[in-house]
């Protein structure tokens, strides 16, 4: 993991006790803040404990912001100090966040995310400029992304997009640590998906589900006391995500059986040739089916098996920076182009 220094807002607090601050400002501050410094705890330190929360370990985070471990324990420590509570309690040589220290994480991922609203803003009153980093998957990015980027170029020139393809709990993983700015994510409405609490998320479109069957099956819809047909049959489902197998799980026992799961891998193609050669049956969203494959039959799912929905997440607070907007702005255009189209 790359190392990542905290901010300029991470420097030492200003400290009131200073001898370079005259005796009325002194006074002045404290009757302000009656408690002294506990009114004023260090967005750095602040951070320091949110990542403490994320990663779980002061080596990790140590790692992670390019202190030292003993510098991550001093900071936390001072923290304490600062807010007038116990955050930490040794379990063996680790640590684990008390009661308040909990609490107190949930009011900095909210404090922090309104610091960065701010500071996107203030960035906000000129051309969007710098890169930006998408993992999203790849039923989005070959259809959305793509064309987002093309008139993302041709309006902000200055703004340069990476992609990175990966399943959802790569794409959040890589959000989270701070290696990508936006991630493209979906879920299944029959197999929600939870995002942490310091990630802010964008419903961007959902798809019907269909069955993948051999060309010599029915292409009528597919209720669920139909999928009997298909008891015995190999399910193939996605290498490099648990989703798939459970939402085949799960509608499979709607229709009353456990399916056998013969088949995990990643290419949509591949998918696609297995069940045309009769080796099995998959259930794929509508942008998964491939228009040039005669051999297979695309079934439309029961309702009751939901659909495929898209997001776009990014870190808390990072919404109104130019270019994530930009690019944001850019993939609603390309969704509201294909349904005018449609």
């Amino acid at each position: 993991m790359d190392h990542h220094p905290l901010p300029s807002d991470a420097r030492p607090p200003f400290d009131p006790e200073s001898p370079e601050v005259p005796g009325g400002e002194r006074a002045a501050l404290y009757g302000a803040f009656p408690h002294g410094r506990r009114g004023l705890p260090d967005l750095g330190r602040l951070r320091l404990l949110v990542e403490l929360r994320r990663l779980g370990t002061m080596a990790e985070v140590a790692a992670a912001t390019g202190y030292g471990t003993s510098a991550v324990s001093k900071h936390l420590a001072v923290l304490e100090q600062e807010v007038g509570a116990k955050l930490l309690a040794p379990v063996g040589r680790r640590v684990r966040l008390t009661p308040a220290g909990e609490r107190l994480v949930e009011h900095a991922v909210t404090i922090l995310a309104a610091v960065e609203e701010a500071r996107a803003e203030l960035r906000g009153e000129s051309e969007p400029v710098g890169r930006v980093r998408v993992a999203g998957f790849v039923t989005a990015v070959e259809p959305l992304l793509l064309p987002a980027i093309r008139r993302l170029r041709e309006r902000h020139p200055g703004v340069r997009v990476e992609v990175h393809e990966h399943e959802p709990e790569q794409s959040v993983a890589l959000l989270r640590a701070g290696e990508v700015e936006l991630a493209l994510i979906y879920d299944y409405s029959l197999v929600p998906r939870t995002v942490p609490a310091d990630l802010s998320v964008r419903r961007l479109e959902e798809q019907p589900l269909y069955l993948v069957v051999p060309a010599g099956d029915s292409a009528a819809p597919a209720p669920f006391e139909e999928l009997n047909a298909y008891a015995e049959a190999g399910w193939i489902t996605n290498s490099r995500g648990s989703d798939d197998d459970e939402l085949v799980r799960r509608a499979c026992a709607l229709a009353g059986f456990e399916p056998h799961i013969a088949h995990r891998v990643d290419s949509l193609r591949l998918v696609n040739r297995l069940a045309g050669a009769g080796l099995g049956v998959a259930v794929l969203a509508e942008a998964g089916r491939l228009p040039d494959q005669e051999d297979v039959r695309y079934r439309r799912l029961d309702p009751l098996a939901g659909s495929r929905r898209s997001f776009l997440v990014v870190r808390t607070g990072q919404w109104s920076w130019p270019p994530i907007a930009a690019l944001a702005t850019a993939l609603q255009d390309v969704l509201a182009a294909a349904a005018e189209s449609a």
